[in-house]
């Protein structure tokens, strides 16, 4: 090759390299590092065969109405008969030997809390499989501190999640949790120290989890052997009160008209639907609903999405402490879609994929960061605690916040600009007047007694627009 040649060669890939960065620049790629199931940590906070947690192999990621979810969504984590997946005792005692100090430190740093609330904070966690491959903001322990990096947990992980249903603790190794903060559709998986691509793996069906937006009191999950098969366990209990129901019999949307938000949220929770709303801001607790779409009595699959209409859409006053609280209806996780979106029609399938099949499209705006700390209890509203979900904690030895701790993966919620629904049509006409959303965005599941770092080009895998951000805003 001539030096003229060779110099012309280098120019061009100078100014694609130029061009790639400038299309990159505005919002670049997250680095996530795969984590695949039955693969030991590099640098644990636990030592993975000390038998602290077992995951499964007989999970696959399951199809998902969008890359971002509430975690009180019915349906979201997944369980078995063999409920004991993690050993939470044996964690307490490790985090609580006064030779494991400085381990404990580091621990409690990244959730927010002091060490001697850690026996607390672990009582309150609930011990789950994850359903689907999943973004968390992960934890290795070198160098006596916490070193936070992005990571997709491979679908049958176990987990243990706090009482708004956010990834807490890895399993395995202890390692600490926080929600993921990046875009999820402008991500770039890494397979690599021994984690290879595993089968089932798609880069559009990956969720993250955001703070439901009060504590709950029991979580729907799916027998992930059997999906038929549902598990409501109680808060803060490893599977010894867990009572079962159908996941395939379809439920009934109950007659909402004229309840609050509030116990509608919690209505829906308990037949095994989860609640939307479309309006501009939160609606209060107390704030009226006037309809629901689909209408009273339709059958929806497990997990589907109810949107409610409310008198007025007054915004909530006493929910900002507990993060977003609202929960659009779920858009498909491929290609990007215009911002607007209609809400799920009855039949679909739901978080559970109880129904199959590729739900239908629609799309939400892209999450956003926030500065809101999910924590240990989030701070809800008393007023809006769930039925016998356990008192909020004390404040003791708290330390400052490290800067690696991490935030709900969107804070503010996601308003609609649309216009409100038509008025009702003349008295002569035959056709009944319905109350449909006109669109989308945010709304509330408010869980009740029955249930659910660098940022640099990729490396490992070609950059795609992957989902574009999406539900449960």
């Amino acid at each position: 090759m001539t030096l003229r040649a060779f110099m012309h060669r280098i120019t061009v890939l100078a100014i694609f390299a130029l061009l790639l960065s400038g299309c990159e620049k505005g919002n670049p790629l997250t680095v996530v590092k795969a984590v695949a199931v039955g693969v030991p940590s590099l640098a644990p906070f636990f030592e993975e065969n000390s038998g602290l947690g077992r995951d499964t192999t007989a999970v696959r990621s399951q199809p998902v109405q969008g890359s971002l979810q509430q975690g009180d969504t019915p349906g979201l984590y997944g369980g078995s008969k063999q409920p004991t997946i993690c050993d939470v005792a044996k964690l307490e005692r490790f985090l609580t030997d006064p030779r494991n100090h400085q381990k404990a430190q580091a621990w409690a740093g990244v959730l927010n809390i002091g060490t001697d609330e850690i026996p607390e904070y672990l009582h309150r966690l609930t011990p789950v499989l994850l359903r689907h491959d999943t973004l968390v903001k992960n934890h290795d322990y070198k160098k006596e501190k916490a070193v936070p990096y992005n990571s997709l947990l491979q679908a049958g992980i176990s987990i243990l999640v706090d009482e708004q249903g956010l990834p807490a603790v890895k399993c395995s190794c202890g390692n600490p949790l926080r929600p993921f903060e990046g875009d999820t559709g402008r991500i770039s998986v890494q397979f690599e120290d021994g984690n290879k691509k595993w089968a089932g793996y798609e880069r559009e069906s990956v969720v993250a989890v955001k703070p439901a937006p009060r504590k709950l009191a029991r979580i729907a999950l799916v027998d992930v052997q059997e999906p038929a098969r549902g598990i409501n366990r109680p808060v803060g209990s490893t599977g010894d009160r867990d009572t079962t129901f159908n996941t395939k019999k379809r439920r009934t949307v109950p007659d909402l008209a004229g309840t609050t938000f509030a116990r509608a949220g919690r209505e829906l929770i308990d037949a095994g639907l989860a609640a939307g709303y479309a309006g501009q801001g939160v609606p209060s607790d107390g704030a009226k609903v006037t309809a629901t779409d689909p209408p009273a009595g339709a059958e929806l699959p497990f997990g589907q999405y109810v949107m409610l209409t409310v008198a007025g859409g007054g915004t909530s006053t006493s929910g900002g402490k507990s993060g977003p609280t609202t929960t659009p209806p779920p858009p498909s996780s491929g290609a990007k879609t215009p911002l607007t979106s209609s809400p799920p029609k009855p039949g679909s399938s739901g978080p559970s994929g109880s129904s199959g099949g590729r739900p239908g499209e629609s799309s939400s705006p892209p999450p956003s960061s926030s500065s809101g700390r999910p924590g240990v209890s989030s701070s809800p509203p008393s007023s809006s605690t769930a039925p016998g979900s356990p008192s909020p904690e004390k404040s003791s030895s708290r330390p400052s916040p490290p800067p690696s701790t991490g935030s709900p993966p969107s804070s503010a919620p996601v308003t609609s600009s649309a216009p409100p629904p038509p008025p009702p049509p003349p008295a002569t006409t035959s056709v009944p007047s319905t109350s449909r959303p006109a669109t989308s965005p945010p709304a509330t599941s408010e869980p009740a007694t029955t249930e659910p770092a660098t940022t640099e080009p990729a490396t490992s895998e070609p950059a795609t627009d992957g989902p574009s951000s999406t539900v449960a805003a």
